[in-house]
């Protein structure tokens, strides 16, 4: 059975070969260019998948600054007092937090579009319709998303997408310069990317690069993104990654966290004994060293 894809979302699809539109037809879709077929699954959605090995070059500076100063100091990310949606009694999906919600964009309009990058199953298409967009799911296998592809070669026109969500998607990217660059294109100029990436989870077997800050921010100033905000997980640290996800799989994850909690309680109170003989203050920075994860939020700028 087909997933219902909208008019307004085969608007912007485009062929994952050479960026031109398509062409809807009884098995699938089909390039108005250079003809390619695109046909739909058997759980219905439809496979943009590239069928054919395409060029992606892209030029490096050597001997730039990452950083605009010395240091580049991250906290743990807080609430926007500001929020242009109101999620308060809406369930929090898995992968997501009060938080990050908070700096959700307001939809502008009711044919504003957003794309779940890695939906994997869905679950937070709620939120995001809560937010007034179109949800758009787009994933490399999973069944539940509404099209299936590959993220180094989106197969979107430019600048389609208000608000691109991409959940603990980039350690699995082969080349994640190719995937920032290719997300920037087809996000809307003053558009926004809010999303999470691993950093001391542990490897799960099918993953290529875990980020650290300076990574996450390399890859997005690499990309064209203003960033907005870099942040250490501060409930998700590496010690519960590491129970949660690789010394005990499968596990209860409040077991898990309570296994290591001793461990994780000694290492921040040494941390602490630590602050109180040098004078300094250095919390942040031990999340920062120790966390499972981080989230970033950044934009396009409007002009």
């Amino acid at each position: 059975m087909k997933k219902s894809i909208s008019d307004n979302v085969w608007g912007i699809l485009a062929c994952s070969y050479c960026n031109n539109g398509l062409k809807k037809t009884d098995t699938g879709a089909e390039c108005l260019n250079c003809g390619l077929c695109y046909p739909y699954t058997e759980s219905g959605s439809l496979n943009m998948h590239p069928q054919l090995t395409k060029q992606y070059s892209l030029d490096f500076e050597i001997g730039t600054q990452v950083f605009p100063g010395n240091e580049f100091q991250l906290e743990p990310l807080k609430v926007n007092k500001d929020p242009e949606v109101n999620f308060n009694g809406q369930k929090i999906p898995r992968h997501l937090t009060r938080e990050m919600l908070s700096y959700f964009p307001k939809a502008k309009s009711t044919d504003s579009l957003m794309l779940d990058l890695g939906c994997g199953g869905a679950i937070h298409k709620e939120a995001c319709e809560h937010a007034g967009f179109e949800w758009v799911g787009f994933d490399y296998a999973s069944p539940q998303a509404d099209i299936l592809g590959d993220a180094h070669t989106l197969p979107f026109k430019s600048s389609s997408f208000e608000f691109i969500l991409c959940v603990t998607v980039l350690q699995y990217m082969r080349y994640p310069f190719v995937m920032m660059r290719e997300v920037f294109r087809i996000l809307k100029p003053g558009g926004k990317l809010i999303g999470t990436v691993a950093f001391l989870e542990p490897f799960n077997g099918v993953g290529f690069y875990h980020n650290t800050h300076l990574g996450v921010f390399n890859l997005l100033q690499y990309g064209g993104f203003k960033i907005d905000e870099l942040s250490p997980s501060k409930n998700w640290s590496g010690l519960a990654a590491l129970a949660s996800m690789g010394l005990f799989p499968k596990m209860p994850r409040p077991i898990a966290k309570s296994l290591v909690f001793p461990l994780e309680l000694s290492h921040k109170l040494w941390w602490r004994m630590g602050d109180l003989v040098t004078r300094r203050n250095r919390e942040n920075m031990r999340i920062r060293n120790f966390a499972g994860s981080f989230t970033f939020i950044a934009s396009k700028d409007p002009s």
